[in-house]
């Protein structure tokens, strides 16, 4: 399953529009005001779905990640030197590995299996991922995955 992870050109928050490989609307998020970030996702019919929020006063950037109203992980950025690095503290116990770029990202179970292929598509005026999820359950979390990402790469580019 691929989907693609569009944000949108002119919105005052974080907005993004997330599309299956098809071009049909997967998800739709959208951010809220608030200390840090804060991104709702919505599914194709207008669902919330997922939260994505920002722990504020952290020594290296820490995103709550909830399906639902539960918060069933916490996505945390590792001290790294060259590759970005995060891993998940619960939940599924994943980890995300980047290139020296920060412009490509493999998310991986505990036994080094992929979950999912995460590449920044150059040469667009917004930022734009492509999000390969081998399995269609792992969609929602790998695409939280990618906007707490997003977020910290934002961050580091101001």
């Amino acid at each position: 399953m691929k989907l693609l992870f569009k944000q949108r050109m002119f919105s005052w928050f974080d907005s993004y529009d997330v599309y299956y490989e098809t071009g049909n609307v997967a998800y739709t998020v959208k951010g809220q005001l608030s200390w840090g970030k804060c991104l709702k996702i919505f599914d194709a019919w207008g669902n919330h779905v997922g939260t994505v929020k920002q722990r504020i006063f952290t020594f290296l950037p820490k995103f709550d990640l909830y399906e639902g109203e539960e918060c069933f992980s916490t996505l945390c950025k590792e001290f790294s030197f060259f590759k970005p690095r995060y891993h998940f503290d619960g939940g599924p116990g994943w980890e995300i590995e980047g290139d020296f770029f920060c412009w490509d990202y493999t998310l991986t179970d505990p036994q080094g299996n992929p979950v999912a292929l995460i590449s920044k598509e150059l040469w667009n005026w917004t930022d734009t991922y492509s999000i390969e999820v081998f399995d269609p359950n792992n969609a929602l979390s790998a695409l939280m995955s990618v906007i707490a990402i997003d977020a910290v790469q934002e961050q580091q580019d101001n």
